[in-house]
């Protein structure tokens, strides 16, 4: 990659990090691939959606933590655009798996059997949760972490029933995800069983590196509008119970925060059951990554910051995300540690500059792109000698013409 290309553009960590996952494509395109896999337990086919990171190469063999959604025929697109203009910056680079309820959703939603609802007899299959449950953990992780580049760090996210299924999950299954995005989650079902199974666990179990996002909508009564978020809790009717015991969840996760569980909750006094899903998503997998964003972003940016600080922000990320992911991740993307070695190059700080490229080499060690790099490195040197090395290394890893021709172009 020739350093010419960055001449006149001075491109900052602090522009990366806001918008590298804003650039796209100017043509609309299908979100998702579709996959199915057939359940023993549940006896029938399920169809999933598959949306695999934009900067995928499968030959890099590099492997995504996984955002499980339930109601994925419906809130893919809003994951998926979500991740897109976050991802880099602000929450990593995930696989995003779409589960379909379009068929059987309340009875693979909901977690016990009721006679009746909001004084109705309920006479629709329900409360089967449990069960499905052991599909996702028996049958779909596996069938995902066997075929797609997936890590075991996982993320669920529900809405309404799916909402009421995700805290049931963290409450009774906490060891399959690491992080909970129930959203206006039903806790209301079956007179609140959930929500008082809840209080016992919450108090005697350990929820150590786990989290929650559990968000409320706007409206807290069905039919009086003068109940607002300040006197819900003092209606004792059937109309508010659905935003009290979300309420009641929310103090319930607060009063045993000795437990471990890092939780959001956020009340939407704006948005409707059906509007809340994408300011829901948005927040929560912020939250759940507040971790995540690149520190001391103007540092890199300052030419005066010495090279040793920056490699020691650069090795504390490292640490950072090995502790929090629980396996390795290269703390800076190759785009990245390539962009700023041009960088500091363009500045006049070669040093800094090789300090970077050599990075991207240690962190990239199968990458052409980073021994091609730095090969522009000693050329700009003069140093024809390490330039010719490191572009013959990029070619027996990419057998590419380019590569072959400036072999040729150093060798003389």
């Amino acid at each position: 990659m020739s350093s010419q290309k960055f001449i006149f553009l001075f491109i900052t960590l602090t522009f990366y990090t806001l918008h590298k996952g804003a650039a796209q494509s100017t043509h609309l395109f299908e979100i998702g691939s579709i996959d199915s896999l057939y359940s023993n337990i549940l006896e029938e086919s399920r169809e999933i959606y598959i949306q695999l990171p934009e900067g995928f190469v499968p030959e890099e063999k590099q492997k995504y933590p996984v955002v499980y959604v339930l109601d994925g025929d419906v809130l893919l697109d809003a994951v998926s655009t979500v991740h897109n203009y976050y991802w880099g910056g602000f929450i990593p680079e995930m696989i995003i798996v779409g589960i379909s309820n379009s068929q059987n959703r309340t009875r693979d939603l909901t977690t016990s059997k009721i006679k009746s609802r909001r004084g109705v007899a309920y006479t629709q299959e329900h409360g089967e949760a449990e069960k499905f449950i052991q599909f996702i953990e028996k049958e779909l992780i596996p069938y995902i972490e066997d075929r797609y580049p997936a890590t075991s760090y996982r993320t669920l996210i529900g809405h309404s029933y799916g909402g009421l299924f995700t805290i049931n999950a963290l409450i009774n299954h906490t060891h399959l995800f690491e992080n909970y995005l129930a959203i206006d989650p039903s806790l209301d079902w079956d007179n609140q069983k959930l929500l008082k199974q809840s209080e016992k666990i919450l108090k005697n179990k350990s929820f150590k590196r786990k989290s929650v996002f559990l968000s409320l909508g706007s409206v807290l009564h069905l039919q009086n509008a003068a109940i607002d978020i300040h006197n819900v809790m003092e209606d004792t009717s059937e109309y508010t119970l659905f935003a009290r015991s979300n309420i009641e969840f929310k103090n319930l996760l607060k009063l045993n925060e000795p437990n471990g569980l890092v939780s959001h909750w956020k009340f939407y006094e704006n948005d409707f059951h059906g509007s809340i899903p994408l300011p829901s998503i948005l927040d929560g997998l912020k939250s759940f990554f507040t971790w995540y964003p690149i520190e001391n972003v103007l540092k890199f940016n300052a030419p005066d910051t010495p090279t040793e600080d920056l490699v020691k922000i650069i090795k504390n990320r490292e640490q950072k995300l090995l502790n929090h992911f629980g396996y390795y991740v290269p703390p800076f993307d190759e785009d990245l540690l390539t962009m700023s070695g041009y960088m500091y190059l363009e500045m006049g700080q070669p040093q800094k500059s090789l300090t970077f490229f050599n990075l991207n080499i240690e962190y990239y060690p199968n990458s052409a792109n980073a021994y091609d790099s730095i090969a522009d490195y000693y050329a700009s040197q003069n140093d024809f000698a390490n330039a010719l090395k490191n572009v013959t290394k990029a070619f027996e890893i990419s057998g590419s013409d380019y590569h072959k021709g400036r072999m040729e172009e150093f060798k003389k």
